[in-house]
């Protein structure tokens, strides 16, 4: 799927915008952060730029930092030498070596380790960096473009993220709405899509003026990946279009209506995804704590975050081994996060 192809500029003023941004920087080497809910078609963007500049004969690599083990990122990105560790039978290329120069798309880039986001940051400032067990400086020729789903702000302020990476890469920020606030590209998502399933699996599938009613006013809590799916299930499926109006009906993340005698909700939906993280992040802790009877070097172990950060978390979320209320909602007026840290 190339961006030339897929309509994801052209439905609504806020992509619109988008696009021209991207116009304007895809002849330069700045670096690049995208952000958006998951689902929003941040990769598409990456693809948009490095198909407009000056690199698009050379290669686009994408590294998705979330989908790779921590002890083996390093190696991932800058390659590594013979020798370098247990394993490490041959030397091995990086990520940023395929890259050549071209484009390297780092994906999720919130959950690159700290240690890691060190070491990119130099290779940011100084365009150059040696694999691992080397001692050969090797010359960055890529340009980057980094993605995130998540609040980095907030990240930052909880020492997640370094301040410093957050500034050298967001020399561009690209935000990507969700799909619930750019309704007037669903049709047109929706019948790119239908034609593009028609053609690949040999069907004649129509959607109906009904069915199409619907796919505007659901919700798309996944967005442009969900509306992929749910078409493409439409296209293979005998009854695709009665399941997505049984899924509707049902309310699971669909229906916009509300239904009569429904709380008026009056947080914003990151607000309530917040929230809700927070206190999921706090019941597991306490479950944890609570199974290995408040021994805190083993929680850390379970939880895999070093013991600091075990800590910070416990007087984050106010638990207390001689609490009886250690789980759901504290005894004082709900949880809220202290201004400082202990």
């Amino acid at each position: 799927m190339t961006d030339d192809r897929i309509p994801l500029f052209d439905g609504s003023p806020q992509m619109q915008a988008v696009w021209r941004v991207i116009e304007n920087i895809a002849d330069t080497d700045a670096t690049v952060l995208i952000r958006g809910e998951s689902g929003v078609g941040k990769d598409l963007v990456a693809r948009a730029i490095h198909a407009r500049s000056p690199r698009r004969g050379d290669p686009f690599v994408k590294v998705n930092c979330a989908a790779i083990p921590a002890e083996l990122i390093e190696s991932e990105l800058f390659g590594h030498e013979r020798g370098a560790f247990t394993g490490a039978y041959r030397r091995k290329p990086g990520q940023f070596e395929y890259a050549k120069n071209g484009t390297i798309y780092l994906d999720e880039i919130a959950e690159l380790p700290l240690a890691l986001q060190a070491k990119l940051l130099h290779v940011l400032q100084d365009f150059r960096f040696s694999r691992v067990g080397g001692v050969e400086s090797i010359e960055v020729g890529a340009r980057v473009i980094a993605a995130t789903n998540r609040d980095l702000e907030y990240a930052l302020r909880r020492g997640e993220f370094r301040e410093d990476l957050y500034y050298r890469l967001n020399m561009v920020e690209l935000r990507i709405p969700p799909l619930r606030e750019r309704r007037e590209e669903i049709p047109v998502l929706a019948s790119w899509f239908l034609a593009r399933f028609n053609e690949q699996y040999g069907r004649q599938k129509r959607l109906s003026s009904e069915t199409m009613t619907r796919l505007t006013g659901y919700s798309w809590s996944g967005n442009v990946r969900e509306l992929e799916n749910i078409i493409r299930r439409m296209v293979v499926l005998s009854d695709g279009e009665q399941a997505f109006e049984a899924l509707v009906a049902g309310g699971r993340c669909g229906s916009t209506a509300t239904s009569p005698g429904a709380p008026i909700v009056t947080e914003s939906l990151r607000e309530i995804a917040r929230r809700s993280a927070r206190e999921a992040e706090r019941n597991a802790l306490a479950e944890v704590l609570e199974r290995v009877h408040w021994n805190r070097a083993e929680a850390s172990r379970i939880l895999k975050v070093s013991y600091k950060t075990l800590l910070n978390k416990i007087a984050e979320c106010r638990l207390d081994p001689r609490s009886p209320r250690r789980r759901g909602t504290p005894a004082s007026g709900g949880w809220s996060p202290p201004n400082a840290r202990s």
